[in-house]
């Protein structure tokens, strides 16, 4: 045995220990010797194993439970400051198999990741792992390199500047490059499956959201960012965003049917008002303050089911909007 295979003994046995071991699948010595012997072709006697085995719960702190402790077999415990439960995992692979965000190859090489940071009896379970979703990923492969550039940019207070794309209509549907904005970054949110940048045009003195999947090309500044912000005025804008509509925040008042009760807090969060309407069980009265532009949009979708009581002028908008659709409807 050289000094490198030799050096590596107590990594096999972690590894094997890992992969091959749980409360429900404990291994003898022999049992590790033989998979050492299997999967990195070396060999490595008993005493070694044990001795190794020792090091890694006695001097590295490892959580193992020895045949003298269970009278079984050795296994290894999850550290739960550092390693994940199968259901985290399993959280982990639906988010990136369904998350819209992300091209397909880079989802399937995150998911093989969190695959190999598990036991082959947990990854048994995910053998006919299957998605079951409509083919609406991006082709951006340069996602997961934006957020990590942003989040640098913010973290050293640089401005970034990028190009931006739309779909746009010529003679057959197409991406194109729309603006190469110079952009003070100030976070990334999280909204219905995409990722947005909360950030300042230069020239401009008001927040703007830009989709992660559509911007290309990021270069991170020398210039840096002269618009402070607070962490408390990023919060309210983010909160007011609806459908990434972002703007000053207006008191919106709506009567909305109940079916819409549960979408309104994963709309709007908690942060609305909710009242019951005296001899109408199918119905309530909503009050939130938020962003104009974006609850129309909102309640436009959900025409049959909201009433925007006010503003006024919001109510007015709706109005002319429903009155030149069922116009179009009605030629």
């Amino acid at each position: 045995m050289d000094l490198y295979e030799k050096n590596g003994n107590v990594l096999y046995i972690l590894n094997v220990l890992k992969k091959y071991s749980d409360e429900e699948h404990m291994v003898s010595v022999t049992e590790i010797q033989r998979k050492i012997k299997e999967i990195y072709d070396v060999q490595i006697d008993t005493r070694t194993i044990r001795r190794n085995i020792n090091l890694l719960k006695y001097k590295l702190n490892y959580d193992i439970s020895t045949r003298e402790e269970n009278g079984k077999g050795y296994y290894i415990n999850r550290d739960p400051d550092t390693d994940f439960e199968p259901g985290e995992i399993r959280a982990i692979i639906d988010n990136f198999s369904y998350a819209n965000y992300i091209v397909p190859r880079v989802a399937k090489d995150i998911i093989e990741k969190c695959k190999n940071i598990q036991s082959v009896y947990e990854n048994e379970k995910l053998k006919d792992y299957q998605i079951y979703a409509n083919d609406s990923k991006t082709e951006n492969v340069e996602v997961i390199k934006n957020i990590e550039d942003i989040t640098n940019s913010i973290y050293n207070n640089n401005k970034i500047k990028f190009e931006y794309w739309k779909y746009i209509i010529t003679n057959k549907l197409e991406k194109k490059i729309v603006s190469s904005p110079t952009v003070s970054p100030y976070a990334i949110i999280y909204n219905k499956q995409e990722f947005y940048l909360i950030g300042i045009k230069e020239g401009q003195q008001n927040f703007y959201n830009y989709r992660l999947d559509r911007i290309k090309n990021i270069k991170i500044l020398n210039e840096k960012i002269s618009i402070k912000k607070k962490k408390s005025e990023v919060q309210e804008f983010a909160e007011s965003s609806v459908e990434m509509y972002g703007g000053k925040k207006e008191e919106v008042e709506a009567i909305c049917n109940i079916r819409l009760l549960d979408a309104i807090f994963d709309i709007f969060g908690r942060n609305v008002t909710i009242e019951k309407i005296s001899g109408d069980d199918n119905n309530f009265k909503l009050i939130v303050d938020t962003n104009p532009l974006g609850f129309r949009m909102w309640a436009m979708r959900n025409i049959d089911l909201v009433e925007v009581k006010r503003p006024l002028s919001l109510r007015e908008e709706m109005r002319k909007i429903i009155k030149e659709a069922a116009n179009k409807y009605n030629q």
